[in-house]
């Protein structure tokens, strides 16, 4: 197991973010075969097949973060606002990350306007802008949105 901490912008941040920590399975193949979790089976569990998904990706950041010094987090704040990934590295930089099995446009939208939200909420007079917004996805084409965001299919990620 491998704790994903929670995010605060700067010390003294006015957003109230919770800083309870998301744990995730180092290999989430190790979820997969505890749960018995068949190609078919998870075709069939969307829910189940995002959240390995999800730890798949959120291992993928820790692994191309580690020579940035960086650090992979995650955001919520007291709203409910949330964000899978926010991944920091050692000279400040910062992009956040959501992570969506599927890329319809309703579901990028959505996501989109989640990455948005918290991008307006950060108090950029303590802490430099994103350097990216991105929508990690499970298939598909990699492009930048109109809303310039990222869509970034997870086979675009490797070396």
């Amino acid at each position: 197991m491998e704790e994903q901490p929670g995010w605060g912008s700067h010390l003294r941040s006015n957003v109230q973010a919770v800083q309870r920590p998301r744990r995730h399975l180092t290999c989430p193949s190790l979820a997969a075969a505890a749960l018995d979790a068949s190609a078919p089976k998870l075709l069939k569990d969307l829910n189940t097949f995002g959240c390995i998904f999800e730890s798949l990706v959120i291992r993928d950041l820790r692994i191309y973060s580690q020579p940035l010094d960086g650090s992979v987090e995650h955001y919520r704040d007291k709203n409910g606002l949330e964000v899978d990934a926010v991944v920091t590295a050692g000279d400040g930089r910062w992009g956040a990350f959501e992570v969506k099995l599927g890329s319809s446009p309703k579901i990028l939208d959505k996501a989109a306007a989640n990455l948005l939200s918290f991008k307006n909420k950060i108090d950029t007079k303590s802490i430099d802008e994103p350097a990216t917004l991105a929508i990690i996805t499970g298939h598909g084409m990699s492009y930048r949105r109109d809303d310039g965001v990222h869509v970034v299919s997870i086979s675009t990620l490797g070396p």
